[in-house]
């Protein structure tokens, strides 16, 4: 047995190994040297881009990895079927569509993240400003008041029932409501959903009574906090389709806010009561009659399953048309499209434009019978449950198309930082622009977004009847 050769064998070996070990330490060294946290990211940002590639499948131009804590089919389909690697990484994600409540967590101060160039998240960091109910009033307040101080017209801005904050508006609230004392008033709790929580008002003596104090326990600790509502004028005179009061859910998607650019979709539905309008005093806390939320209607003996209690934007846009006129008609969604446009804007100037951040927004609209758009609230995490098949496709096709205008073929440059903002067209899919910059851009196709000009489907007034 030749001894010094197997040594020589065994000591170049150990040679090898010993240089890939310090080439290794090599590049570390020279990221470290940067700083501890650019390191970090660093050696992130390059996980996270090495996983960006170009797909071998006709329906997907790029190949990443995907995240979700959410357990819906519209998500997680529209992910395979790009051929997309689903991952548990915590850091290795390419795109992650999270709950609010894990947003939270990764933009939180204790936990902070720094997105890569490579990384995509649904929510921006203080997405709540449009869509917890004080601050969207407040904000609306807000940005009218800078706009009269800057001498320009509000009257495009008088789409927000009038408003206050409880408790800490209580006393306005009360001067308010002694000036229309035969007036309805729509109470909801703060930080709840779904239709959690909301009654109406004819007596203030229900909310004298009230004990805005809760407590929560944390780290082994009780503590008193407040407990925030929002009251407001309540709509006595909605627009009505077979007695029923309805509201609007249309969605919006914002890929960046300075500046502004954002897309309305083209499909949504009309979410409808199960029992006949009345603002009768015996009929106030009847919730089949005043709420429209589906998890409340729902629950009503005689629900449709059929068709989930909706009815779609584009039969209401021909149904408008038919008794009021295309004219009308269309005027009515371009005020609901300006009622969208300015609740953006309110927010443009305290938003934290993250360039990996986009936002799907559920607005909740009710039209008056004279056509006026109100805004009710808005949503940052619409409801993706579906409850037929309908409402399965208009979601997952929503999702689709979300998902191709923030991802672009500029993910595949190597030099790009592409973010959520790179799509350069004004329409994808059933998306239209709606807002760039400082400018409306509206061409002939976004006109038409809820309808067809100079078409009235017969089957929408058949649909209706067969309904009521």
């Amino acid at each position: 047995m030749d001894i010094s050769n197997d040594n020589s064998t065994t000591k170049e070996n150990t040679q090898e190994v010993q240089s890939k070990k310090e080439s290794k330490q090599s590049k570390a060294n020279k990221v470290r040297s940067k700083s501890p946290d650019v390191a970090k990211e660093s050696l992130k940002d390059e996980r996270a881009k090495k996983r960006v590639e170009r797909s071998g499948h006709q329906n997907s131009r790029v190949k990443l990895y995907w995240k979700t804590d959410l357990n819906k089919d519209v998500i997680t389909q529209n992910f395979t079927d790009r051929f997309w690697e689903e991952t548990e990484d915590d850091e290795g994600w390419n795109f992650f569509w999270a709950s609010v409540n894990t947003v939270r967590q990764i933009f939180s101060g204790k936990s902070y993240v720094k997105l890569t160039d490579y990384q995509i998240l649904n929510h921006f960091p203080n997405f709540y400003e449009l869509t917890r109910k004080d601050l969207m009033a407040k904000n609306i307040k807000k940005y009218k008041k800078q706009l009269q101080k800057e001498g320009k017209s509000v009257d495009h801005l008088d789409f927000l029932p009038l408003t206050y904050v409880l408790p800490q508006d209580m006393s306005v609230f009360i001067e308010e409501f002694k000036k229309y004392p035969n007036a309805l008033w729509i109470l909801k709790p703060n930080n709840r959903c779904q239709g959690q929580g909301i009654t109406l008002l004819n007596k203030t003596s229900k909310v004298k009574k009230m004990s805005f104090t809760k407590k929560i326990n944390t780290d082994n600790q009780t503590i008193n906090t407040n407990d925030v509502y929002v009251v407001s004028k309540y709509i006595e005179n909605p627009f009505l389709m077979g007695g029923k009061k309805f509201d609007l859910r249309i969605y919006c998607l914002v890929t960046t806010f300075h500046p502004l650019k954002a897309y309305l979709y083209q499909q949504g539905f009309c979410r409808f009561c199960n029992e006949k309008f009345s603002v009768d005093v015996s009929d106030i806390n009847n919730i089949y009659i005043h709420l429209t939320n589906v998890a409340v209607q729902k629950k009503y003996e005689k629900y449709q399953k059929s068709n989930g209690g909706k009815f779609s934007l584009q039969n209401l846009h021909f149904y408008l048309e038919n008794v009021y006129g295309y004219e009308r008609a269309q005027k009515c969604h371009q005020d609901i499209t300006q009622v969208i446009i300015n609740s953006l804007l309110s927010v443009q100037n305290v938003m934290f434009n993250d360039k990996h951040c986009f936002e799907c927004y559920g607005y909740d609209i009710l039209i008056d019978q004279n056509l006026k758009p109100w805004l009710i609230e808005i949503n940052s995490s619409p409801s993706l449950s579906t409850t037929t098949k309908g409402d399965f496709i208009l979601k997952k096709r929503l999702i689709n198309d979300v998902i191709d205008i923030v991802i672009t073929d500029k993910w595949l440059d190597e030099k790009g930082k592409p973010g959520a903002s790179s799509f350069t067209g004004k329409s994808q899919g059933l998306f239209d622009l709606i807002y760039d910059g400082t400018e409306v851009k509206e061409d002939k196709k976004t006109k038409d977004v809820f309808g067809v000009k100079g078409r009235y489907s017969k089957n929408v007034m058949k649909n209706i009847s067969k309904r009521d």
